[in-house]
């Protein structure tokens, strides 16, 4: 594929900013995980969308890390880039900032990669353009997304292995220290 066809992860940088209110909140008074996992839905969708020109979809989710609560009243910006590209396929890298207006206190609460996938208008795969790398953190954020494919085929190839050849008398063993009763009629 040529250069021209490439387009830089500028191109399809995308933000989408939200006023977190009282409805969004969960029955802790924090803003349910399922609503910011619907915003980093919506923000790849836009971000996959624009880079290939064509309507995308969400097959894999690798990863959701909650590491801090967003709370009613924060202003939530949810940052996507195209990480990576296969042939039909995109790694969206989504990065949610909490910002609390009243306070100015910014915090970093999401991260996530999500893989969507291009459609064509008989709802098989399309191709996508290739992706232009300008910055040593886009270089490295692509490796790093063509490392965490390898490991996640792995990991997949490993557990089919496992449940293929489960045999319950010698895996009962691996749940003495666990925080599980076996009662098996």
């Amino acid at each position: 594929m040529e250069s021209y066809k490439a387009r830089p992860v500028a191109y399809s940088q995308t933000t989408i900013t939200e006023l977190m209110i009282p409805s969004y909140a969960n029955f802790g008074g924090k803003i349910h995980g399922g609503i910011l996992l619907s915003l980093m839905d919506k923000v790849a969708y836009a971000c996959a969308t624009k880079h290939c020109g064509a309507y995308c979809v969400t097959v894999s989710v690798d990863t959701v890390d909650f590491l801090k609560p967003v709370e009613v009243g924060d202003l939530v910006s949810l940052l996507a880039s195209v990480n990576y590209v296969g042939n039909s396929s995109m790694v969206i890298g989504i990065k949610v900032i909490a910002e609390n207006v009243k306070q100015g206190i910014v915090k970093h609460t999401n991260t996530s990669y999500f893989t969507m996938v291009a459609k064509d208008d008989d709802d098989r795969p399309a191709s996508v353009p290739m992706l232009k790398l300008q910055s040593e953190t886009e270089v490295r954020r692509f490796i790093e997304a063509v490392k965490r494919r390898r490991m996640n085929a792995k990991y997949k190839a490993r557990l089919q292995e496992m449940k293929e050849g489960f045999q319950l008398e010698r895996e009962l063993v691996k749940l003495e220290d666990q925080r599980c009763i076996v009662e098996i009629s």
